[in-house]
C-alpha cells in the first residue's frame, strides 16, 4: 500500500490524511541551499574530484517540508530568503510542488556542503546572517496568515543571529489562539521558550534535551518527563540510528530503529519531524506516530541527500517496527 494513497481499510497502518484541504505549514527562518558531493574516497591535504555533484533547496523546515511532500501531504513552507540562492530556492520548490511563501530579506541565503566518502558524512556549514530588526514580525505575522489554511504547524530550525528567542513560543500561542497546533524542533533557548508555550509536541535530540533541562548525561526519560512538565504535551526524543523515546502523559514509547547501512544520515531528524507531523493530521496513536516518525528518520538515511526518502521504502520500514502499547490517537490537528 502507498502512504499517500491508502486505502481505508487499512486504517490501522500509516493513516491517511483527513480531508482534500489539509495542509502542513513548515516555518522555518534559516533555509539554505544545500550542495552535496560524493566521493569513493577523500584524501585530506590533496585535491579531490568528483562529477557526482547534487544540489537542493534545504535547512530543516524545508527538509520537513519535502519529506511531508514525498508522503503525500500537502504543505507550504516559510522562513526567510534573499538574493540569488533565495529566487533559486524558491524555484527548485516549485518544480517539485512544494507550496511556499517566504518573507524576502536583504541578507542572501547561505550554501551549506555535505561530503559524503567511504560510508560516512561531513557537512560544512555556513552560518546564517542577520536580518532585518523587523523580519520576524513580518515572518510571525505571514505564519499566522497562512496557518488559517492549516491542520498544523511545524516550526523547526535556528534562528538568524540575534534574532528573538521567544520566536518560536510567541509562534506557539498565537497558533493556539487560531486553533492550530504546532510541533517545534529547536535547541537551546528559542527550545525552552516554546516549550513553555505548551506546543503539542516537542522533537529534541539527545544533545538537545539535556542542554534545555540543563543537566549533562541525564536520563532520556527523565529529561523528556522534565520538558513535559515545563509545559510541552508531547516529547519525542530522536535517538540517532538508536530510533527514539515519546513521553505524552503516562504513556512511555520506545521504538528501536532497525539497523541499515547508512548513506547520508544528515537530515534524518528533520524527515523523523516531518513523519511525527504525518501521524499526527491522519489521526495515528502517538506510538504510531513515533514509529511512523522513526520510520521516515531511518529512510532519510538511506539517500544520498537530506530530507529525502522513497515512500516504499517507508512503509516497508514502519511495518517492520514495533513500539510500546499505543494510546488514543493525538486528535485533530486543530484542537
Amino acid at each position: 500500500m502507498r502512504l499517500s494513497r491508502l486505502d481505508p481499510s487499512h486504517a490501522a497502518g500509516v493513516g491517511r490524511r483527513r480531508g482534500r484541504d489539509a495542509m502542513i505549514l513548515c516555518v522555518g527562518p534559516t533555509p539554505t541551499a544545500q550542495r552535496t558531493m560524493v566521493f569513493d574516497r577523500l584524501e585530506w591535504g590533496e585535491v579531490n574530484r568528483t562529477p557526482r555533484v547534487f544540489d537542493a533547496a534545504s535547512g530543516k523546515s524545508i527538509n520537513v517540508a519535502r519529506v511531508l511532500r514525498a508522503l503525500g501531504e500537502a504543505v507550504v513552507a516559510t522562513g526567510f530568503l534573499g538574493g540569488d540562492r533565495g529566487a533559486w530556492i524558491r524555484r527548485e520548490l516549485s518544480a517539485v510542488g512544494i507550496g511556499h511563501d517566504f518573507v524576502e530579506v536583504e541578507t542572501p541565503t547561505r550554501l551549506c556542503v555535505t561530503v559524503v566518502a567511504s560510508r560516512s558524512s561531513t557537512e560544512l556549514i555556513e552560518e546564517s546572517a542577520a536580518v532585518e530588526s523587523e523580519s520576524y514580525e513580518r515572518l510571525l505575522e505571514k505564519s499566522l496568515r497562512l496557518a488559517r489554511g492549516a491542520r498544523l504547524v511545524v516550526a523547526s530550525g535556528s534562528l538568524t543571529p540575534g534574532g528573538p528567542t521567544d520566536f518560536y513560543g510567541r509562534l506557539v500561542r498565537e497558533m493556539s489562539r487560531i486553533g492550530v497546533e504546532c510541533i517545534v524542533d529547536a535547541a537551546g533557548e528559542p527550545l525552552k521558550r516554546a516549550v513553555e508555550a505548551g506546543p503539542l509536541l516537542v522533537k529534541p535530540n539527545r544533545s538537545e534535551l539535556a542542554a534545555a533541562v540543563g543537566e549533562a548525561g541525564i536520563d532520556v526519560e527523565a529529561g523528556a518527563r522534565r520538558l513535559a512538565a515545563q509545559g510541552a504535551r508531547s516529547v519525542v526524543v530522536s535517538l540517532g540510528p538508536a530510533g527514539a523515546i515519546g513521553i505524552r502523559g503516562a504513556e512511555r514509547v520506545v521504538v528501536e530503529a532497525p539497523q541499515v547501512e547508512a548513506v547520508n544520515p544528515i537530515g534524518s531528524g528533520d524527515a523523523m519531524a516531518a513523519g511525527l507531523a504525518a501521524g499526527i493530521v491522519r489521526g495515528l496513536s502517538f506510538a504510531d506516530a513515533c514509529r511512523l516518525g522513526v520510520a521516515c528518520g531511518t529512510a532519510n538515511a538511506m539517500t544520498l541527500t537530506a530530507g529525502t526518502v522513497q515512500p516504499e521504502q517507508v512503509e516497508r520500514l514502519f511495518a517492520g517496527l514495533a513500539a510500546g502499547e499505543g494510546a488514543p490517537a493525538l486528535g485533530d490537528a486543530n484542537g
